[in-house]
């Protein structure tokens, strides 16, 4: 398979993403308190972790919310580290071919005013190092207004994550901005669990984006991967679903998802989700919700189906490892 496109939604700058505490990338400083790690092209920076995120649950938990930290000290404390941070995890994305970057601010705090303001702040610092489009991630409204009002519309189409059957009145915040969307497969009230209710669900929605002014290559459907640990069948379920909606819509709409979710409860995550996403755009999807560094087109080219480790996640991705025992005991035996 030799796959010449991948839209790639870089998911990484969003203030749900954590780091551990005391791992490799947030550690100690020599003078105290903590840094978060990185880098800049070959040198090494640090991200100082303000002292008032070390009083919090996530802290206790020994959890970081590495892009919160950057918004905080990018308005409030160190400004060009903050700010450098932020760009540095644009640049990082944009050069691994991302085709957006997805940003989401919801869990900074529960002041939506407070968020309003931060997603445009956020936008704005984003624009100003990349030069390809936003994507919005939030679940409230004013939040989706504020960042598509900041996206620039001189460097593409911005996109809404996600419109569905449970938020039909994101669409009218879309259709004003002239923004794409992600068009989830959930119900009003609920997830689909089959290929029947994930197609059930579209043939709702997508009428009422068609009726909004949407042009097929303006969605971005996502069918919704839920993780292969809670049901050997749900990796099936979502290509196959694939499947269908490219039968049936044809080669104009796109199908992009959060392609990370199979892996979640699973050892060695990154392969699990390169093979899943191989096998998803041979089912027919054309792009995910990923990170760009460890899923693009030429990550996707370069796998080897042949190989051990390819054929012991495809198997397990496919229901044919029954509880995925062959592959968790090649991952404790070091052979993935």
């Amino acid at each position: 398979m030799n796959i010449k496109t991948f839209i790639g939604v870089g998911e990484n700058i969003h203030c749900t993403r954590i780091f551990k505490v005391g791992g490799a990338i947030c550690k100690p400083l020599p003078n105290g308190g903590f840094g978060i790690h990185y880098k800049a092209g070959k040198e090494n920076r640090v991200l100082p972790v303000p002292e008032s995120f070390t009083r919090t649950a996530d802290w206790e938990a020994a959890k970081i919310k590495h892009c919160a930290v950057a918004i905080w000290q990018g308005t409030q404390g160190d400004q060009a580290a903050g700010k450098d941070y932020l760009h540095q995890l644009a640049i990082s994305q944009e050069r691994s071919g991302a085709t957006y970057l997805d940003i989401n601010v919801d869990e900074y705090s529960t002041d939506i005013d407070e968020r309003i303001r931060l997603m445009q702040w956020t936008v704005n610092e984003i624009q100003s190092a990349v030069k390809i489009p936003v994507s919005i991630d939030s679940s409230n409204e004013a939040i989706l207004e504020a960042g598509l009002k900041a996206a620039d519309p001189k460097r593409g189409r911005p996109m809404v994550n996600s419109v569905s059957l449970e938020r039909v009145s994101a669409i009218d915040v879309a259709a004003r901005y002239k923004a794409v969307v992600v068009a989830s497969a959930a119900g009003e009230k609920g997830m689909p669990n089959t290929v029947e209710e994930r197609m059930d669900n579209l043939h709702r929605l997508i009428p009422i984006l068609r009726q909004k002014g949407f042009t097929l290559d303006a969605l971005h459907i996502d069918p919704l991967v839920f993780p292969i640990s809670t049901d050997a069948q749900n990796g099936n379920r979502f290509l196959n679903t694939v499947s269908a909606i490219r039968k049936e819509y044809g080669p104009e709409i796109h199908i992009v998802a959060g392609l990370s979710n199979i892996s979640f409860g699973m050892p060695n995550r990154k392969l699990i989700n390169q093979v899943y996403s191989w096998l998803a755009v041979e089912a027919g999807a054309d792009g995910g919700i990923v990170d760009p560094s460890q899923i693009n087109a030429s990550i996707l080219n370069a796998l080897k189906p042949d190989a051990e480790d390819f054929k012991l996640a495809r198997a397990l991705l496919l229901g044919e490892d029954e509880y995925g025992m062959e592959y968790i005991a090649a991952s404790r035996d070091g052979r993935i």
